[in-house]
């Protein structure tokens, strides 16, 4: 078979659009107003599972406040985090995995909340649980939880299949049931990934001139994975 470089793309960039919401709405529909500055609520918390989506939504929007014309920052925390200076004087932080900052770090982030509330900035962050159960100092566990809270509930697979078979008409093509099946247990289960991986399958599907099966899901896979090994000796 020849190279699939061209059939198999990277998952696209996180943005608001390319975030299915499902039971999450609301919240993303909060984040769109806050993005174009027409949001009564500047500071909103996001807590979820891994996986569910948080860094998704941080890194959407903070996309969607440069492509309004605004200044955004975002902030990955770890162990080692040290807020640069000047973010206050940013219009809109991002702030993923707030659990992980040291201690300096999350006096840091006590000031930068009360300065961006200040000026009329606006702060997202986000955690693994509630403002109540983050082991935190008290002061910022009490700013954070100020604001609008929201858990992201991840997408349950019915929610995914209906999002693939979507995002399949969109394209022109019916998604077959066993087709579906495959692609949640043999790719990686975000939904950037998973429609990577249908885009890639029906550019495939294509070229070879054969309908979309589950023969052609897992051809393109061994390929893709054969081309991965390839490239890891040849380097």
């Amino acid at each position: 078979m020849k190279q699939l470089a061209l059939d198999f793309a990277p998952a696209p960039p996180p943005t608001l659009d390319n975030f299915v919401s499902g039971r999450n709405a609301e919240l993303t529909q909060n984040l769109r107003k806050l993005a174009a500055r027409d949001a009564g609520e500047r500071f909103i918390y996001l807590w979820g599972a891994p996986g569910s989506g948080r860094s998704h939504l941080l890194q959407g929007l903070t996309a969607a406040v440069r492509g309004a014309g605004a200044s955004a920052a975002y902030i990955a925390c770890a162990g080692d985090t040290r807020f640069a200076e000047g973010v206050a004087r940013v219009d809109c932080v991002a702030v993923d995995d707030v659990e992980l900052l040291g201690e300096d770090a999350q006096v840091a982030l006590f000031h930068l909340y009360n300065a961006l509330r200040e000026r009329r900035g606006a702060l997202v962050a986000s955690g693994a649980a509630p403002p109540v159960q983050l082991r935190m100092r008290q002061d910022l566990v009490t700013r954070l939880g100020w604001g609008l809270v929201y858990q992201v509930h991840a997408l349950s697979d019915e929610e995914k299949t209906l999002a693939l078979r979507g995002h399949a008409a969109a394209r022109g093509f019916r998604l077959a049931d066993e087709v579906c099946a495959y692609l949640l247990t043999r790719v990686r289960r975000d939904m950037p990934s998973l429609l990577a991986m249908l885009d890639a399958l029906d550019r495939h599907s294509l070229e070879a001139k054969r309908p979309i099966t589950v023969a052609l899901a897992r051809e393109l896979l061994q390929a893709t994975k054969e081309q991965h090994s390839g490239s890891r000796i040849e380097d």
